[in-house]
């Protein structure tokens, strides 16, 4: 059953695409919830249905530099999560991950929050063990081009767990696999916007590699679930949470091109420095301990993003 308590939320990160959605699922349950945001990749229209609502309260504000508030629960989302918006300051990305967890950390335990850190399956790196259950301690390059993300990650997973040793601090750690839907940036180079995007222009759908790579998507609507039953559990993770559901890169090429233009031709280019080859999460852990798994098929979160990214993407 769900958990009917009012509290007083922090949402950092909370004008990107998984934050919007999060703060709509709390403003429907009539929660309290104030919103961090620097804009960087966030975007305020994300909320513009909340501005004014005696509930909602909207800071600009950077995770860098600590801040006090008085909150019941942290939902720690702050972080460039593509490539193309991690790897154009990398430096600020670590420092993101690194004192934005910790300045969020320090304010949970100041004010007795409970926080949850929204992690990666990038902690993964380029998997030996596939699918990976989080017992897997990854195979990770600690000086590529993707590393100011995948070890941000992965000391932002290591404070959470210090501050609880140490502390007492009640995190909640999880380990996010793609997730795709309504209010993904067009141009933050994740696989399925970027298919969507280029097939609404009428453009070749652009393939890295052999599009043999696999990847897991999993639709918002389901994550969002997945992280409140979290945040309201016992477990403090880390926990999955993904649709195990496998696709081959080509293979969403090709659900795309079916749904906009199947005329479109598909071009290859190199594989990106560190990309993983295969990406699958173990979910046993979420179904035992939540109840949880994903709903939607990747054919009907697919239709739902399309019919967004219409109204967003001009030819």
């Amino acid at each position: 059953m769900a958990d009917q308590t009012i509290y007083r939320n922090l949402v950092t990160g909370g004008a990107g695409f998984l934050g919007s959605h999060l703060i709509d699922r709390l403003m429907k349950e009539n929660q309290e919830v104030i919103c961090l945001d620097n804009y960087f990749t966030g975007r305020k229209r994300n909320l513009a249905k909340w501005i004014g609502d005696p509930k909602f309260e909207l800071i600009r504000h950077d995770v860098t530099i600590p801040i006090q508030l008085e909150v019941d629960r942290i939902w720690h989302l702050a972080c460039p999560a593509s490539p193309v918006h991690y790897q154009f300051n990398p430096i600020k990305t670590a420092k993101t991950s690194f004192l934005g967890t910790y300045n969020m950390l320090g304010l949970a335990r100041r004010v007795g929050a409970r926080i949850l850190l929204a992690s990666t399956s990038e902690v993964y790196g380029d998997p030996e063990i596939h699918p990976q259950p989080e017992s897997y301690r990854g195979c990770v390059n600690t000086i590529g081009i993707r590393s100011c993300y995948d070890e941000g990650k992965r000391i932002a997973e290591t404070l959470c767990f210090d501050y609880q040793r140490m502390h007492n601090t009640q995190i909640r750690v999880m380990r996010i696999f793609n997730t795709y839907g309504p209010r993904m940036l067009s141009n933050d180079g994740r696989v399925v916007s970027n298919f969507i995007v280029q097939a609404l222009r009428g453009e070749p759908l652009t393939i890295y590699g052999d599009g043999s790579q696999t990847r897991s998507f999993c639709y918002v609507d389901d994550l969002i679930e997945g992280m409140a039953q979290l945040m309201n559990s016992e477990h403090s993770g880390p926990m999955n949470i993904g649709n195990p559901g496998e696709f081959t890169i080509r293979q969403l090429a090709e659900l795309i091109k079916i749904r906009i233009n199947p005329n479109l031709n598909l071009i290859q280019k190199p594989l990106p420095l560190d990309d993983p080859m295969q990406r699958k999460p173990v979910i046993e852990l979420a179904r035992k301990e939540l109840g949880w798994e994903p709903k939607v098929s990747l054919e009907e979160g697919l239709d739902k993003t399309i019919s967004w990214f219409k109204k967003e993407v001009k030819n």
